[in-house]
């Protein structure tokens, strides 16, 4: 039997705006029951369609032009924007040079085994082809950001709760990743619960989206399966070991060199980039007040007719 598709469907805007009333349904839900996330719906889908087309648009010229220096830097900055929505936007609690960490960590993890993956476990003589190697290098840093936003905000939160249990390790002797090894141990597990999960429940319960795309596209169902398996795994190594990256430079920075808990290298506070955002739209917003203010009190000046004629 073939499973190939017999024609080429191209979609129009018109096919994701009916799509879109799937998003409006959920919003309508929200606001009926009083759940209060329409607004983030809203923003999402706009921040869906924006970035994929963008990214569609880059994406093609990449591909036509099949250089080396432009898969290097598409992954680069791939992984740029990964580092951005972690620290900026899903990190509740930052530690000190959190950027440079997760940027690390995110490099060390889905560089390396996406060219080990591609070359070897894809059979792939050259791994650089555009078309093969940057999704898989942003389906490996899309799967690995859940993993460092869940350990490292683990870490901080309870070197933060139970910094008493740590420093009484501490005080007996005990090394910093000896005092923070349950942390550590329980950070990784919570981290690569999701991985194991997903793995648990591919084929049986969900028919994962590669795999999905793979039949659409024209691709054996029995090749598809074991595509998603390579790319699975994969994902799996690459949250893994961003994970534990992550993880021990987080210990290392709260934690310093002469064994003491060093909370106020955290911050709690929203990201510095949005506190500035805030500022400058509150500053922006008196001063539009100020001058209709200063227009109307105008107005009225110049209509105020004299008590005595």
């Amino acid at each position: 039997m073939d499973f190939s598709m017999q024609e080429n469907h191209s979609l129009s805007w018109s096919n994701v705006a009916l799509a879109l009333s799937f998003v409006a349904f959920s919003m309508m839900f929200s606001f009926s029951f009083g759940l209060g996330v329409e607004s983030s719906m809203g923003v999402g889908a706009f921040r869906c369609v924006v970035q994929l087309t963008a990214v569609a648009t880059v994406l093609q010229r990449v591909f036509e032009a099949e250089r080396v220096w432009a898969v290097a830097s598409i992954s680069l900055l791939l992984n740029l924007l990964g580092t951005i929505e972690i620290v900026l936007n899903k990190s509740q609690r930052r530690h000190r040079n959190m950027f440079l960490s997760v940027l690390l960590s995110l490099l060390c993890a889905t560089i390396p085994i996406s060219i080990l993956g591609t070359r070897f476990a894809m059979s792939k003589e050259k791994f650089w082809i555009p078309v093969d190697y940057i999704p898989i290098v942003g389906m490996l840093c899309g799967s690995t950001i859940s993993g460092i936003v869940v350990s490292t905000s683990y870490i901080l939160k309870e070197l933060e709760e139970n910094q008493d249990k740590v420093e009484i390790y501490l005080a007996l002797g005990a090394s910093r990743m000896e005092a923070c090894k349950p942390i550590a141990v329980e950070a990784l597990r919570l981290a690569l619960t999701p991985s194991i999960n997903r793995m648990s429940v591919l084929g049986i319960i969900a028919i994962p989206g590669m795999m999905t795309g793979a039949i659409l596209g024209g691709a054996s169902v029995q090749q598809a399966a074991r595509l998603q398996m390579v790319i699975t795994f994969m994902e799996s190594a690459s949250t893994s070991l961003a994970a534990m990256i992550s993880t021990m430079w987080a210990l290392s920075c709260v934690v310093d060199r002469e064994h003491r808990v060093r909370n106020e290298r955290v911050d709690n506070r929203d990201h510095v980039v949005w506190r500035v955002v805030r500022k400058v739209g509150t500053g922006a917003r008196d001063v539009v007040c100020g001058f209709a203010r200063k227009s109307n009190s105008e107005e009225d000046d110049g209509e105020r007719e004299p008590l005595l004629g």
